[in-house]
C-alpha cells in the first residue's frame, strides 16, 4: 500500500468513522483463549494441517501454529479455526 493510500485510509477512518480494517483491507482476528480463532479479510489458504494454518493477506501472510486444528467454518473471506493455538505470526512479503 502506498503512503498516499494509507493517508487517505487513515483520513476516512478518522473523519468518517469507518472501520479501519475495512478501509485499509486489514485482517480482523478474534481469538477466544487458545481454543478458537476467527479471521476475516484474508485472501485464501496457503497451507493447512492439524498443526499450522497459513493465510494470504493483502500484505504478506498470517501463520497460526498449534495442535489439533480443525476448520469449523470456511467462507470466501472468513475462517473459523478450532484447536490449541500456540502462536500467531505475521510474515511480511
Amino acid at each position: 500500500m502506498s503512503k498516499w493510500q494509507q493517508h487517505i485510509g487513515n483520513w476516512l477512518t478518522e473523519h468518517l468513522e469507518l472501520p479501519s480494517d475495512v478501509v485499509l483491507e486489514l485482517p480482523r482476528i478474534t481469538t477466544i483463549g487458545q481454543l478458537h480463532v476467527y479471521i476475516e479479510n484474508h485472501r485464501g489458504i496457503v497451507l493447512f494441517s492439524d498443526q499450522e494454518l497459513r493465510l494470504k493477506m493483502k500484505q504478506g501472510y498470517l501463520k497460526i501454529v498449534g495442535e489439533n486444528f480443525v476448520l469449523k467454518m470456511m467462507l470466501p473471506e472468513e475462517i473459523l479455526l478450532e484447536g490449541k493455538v500456540t502462536q500467531l505470526l505475521f510474515i511480511n512479503e
